[in-house]
């Protein structure tokens, strides 16, 4: 059973110049031990799904639909003290840029006892003690030392750890991550995946990552979800993503990789831009920017559908099924000459 069902999830945005349509339709769900990754170009309504469904979207101009069901209750609608009461403890959220998202004027410490202490009944004492623990097993190094510093004593990577510390301090059952590892190096990223690789393992904890990189995605992901100007235009187990792509944006997103085995001037690219949401295009909304577009594709929307005989790989794109097997063929035999 899933222990996050999100079912035609609608979130736009009133704006002087009209409506957003940031996400328009999202279905997926992830179970419990668990890693959804959630890939697309910036803009593609990711992060605002996420945000969405823990409620951190501004009321003000937002407006949502649909379900986002954890744990049998429904997220969206649901009252902000109740919201208040599940977000930090049974599910929390790491953030793309740990300084902002850390207080500058507040110690680690002190930020991590708080997030105690609000969801549980214990005293300061036990909830220092309980934030020490949660920095000793994220690597922070001297922990006992570090607790009091401040945010901007700490590297890119350690700021990182320490609010992958404080979204785990209460154990959570569903834990959301938002490009977590965008502005570290590349050793620091694999540190930091490994970490939350490891925490999921001992705390049985669901991951929805959400990230441009399929790197990232290959490496930790169970399922993946691939979004285009703010539909699900594909989903999938990462196996059938990786092995059996169906549509052309995913060919576009396989197909621009970088690769280590030949020497290239320039990287493959999906001509043109994501579109506006003010005003999105007719049919297919990746029709612009498509090699293969036909009249259909500008006529009618095309419906996720099952990807010839698996039932759980979705895709939404009016090709053939000969064709999508080709493309999807002549891709892999790029990437197996590679190996």
């Amino acid at each position: 059973m899933a222990l996050l069902e999100v079912r035609d999830l609608r979130t736009s945005f009133r704006t002087d110049d009209g409506v957003v349509k940031a996400v328009d339709g999202v279905s997926f769900s992830v179970e419990k031990g668990k890693t959804l990754g959630i890939v697309g170009e910036s803009g593609c309504g990711k992060s605002v799904t996420c945000l969405t469904i823990m409620g951190l979207n501004n009321p003000r101009n937002t407006i949502s639909s649909g379900e986002a069901n954890f744990k049998d209750e429904n997220l969206i609608g649901m009252s902000l003290s109740r919201l208040r009461r599940i977000r930090g403890d049974q599910m929390a959220m790491i953030f793309q840029d740990p300084m902002t998202s850390l207080n500058p004027v507040h110690s680690i410490g002190k930020q991590l006892v708080e997030a105690v202490m609000l969801h549980n009944d214990v005293s300061g004492k036990a909830a220092k003690a309980r934030a020490l623990e949660s920095l000793k097993e994220v690597g922070i190094p001297r922990a006992d030392r570090r607790i009091d510093d401040y945010p901007h004593q700490f590297s890119g990577g350690m700021r990182q750890r320490v609010m992958i510390a404080m979204a785990m301090i209460n154990d959570p059952e569903l834990l959301v991550a938002d490009e977590p590892t965008t502005a570290l190096d590349v050793t620091t990223q694999a540190q930091i995946l490994a970490l939350m690789a490891k925490l999921q393992e001992d705390h049985d904890t669901a991951i929805v990552m959400i990230t441009h990189d399929l790197g990232v995605v290959a490496e930790i992901s169970d399922d993946v979800v691939v979004m285009y100007a703010g539909k699900v235009i594909e989903k999938g187990s990462v196996e059938a993503i990786f092995n059996a792509p169906q549509h052309p944006y995913t060919w576009g997103l396989l197909g621009s990789l970088p690769r280590l085995d030949t020497d290239v001037e320039r990287l493959t690219q999906i001509p043109g831009q994501p579109p506006s949401l003010l005003n999105p295009p007719t049919g297919c909304r990746f029709h612009p920017r498509c090699p293969y577009v036909m009249d259909v594709c500008v006529r009618d929307v095309p419906e996720l559908a099952p990807a010839g005989t698996d039932a759980a790989h979705l895709q939404a794109c009016w090709l053939d099924d000969a064709t999508k097997e080709r493309e999807a063929a002549k891709l892999l035999a790029q990437y197996a000459e590679a190996s």
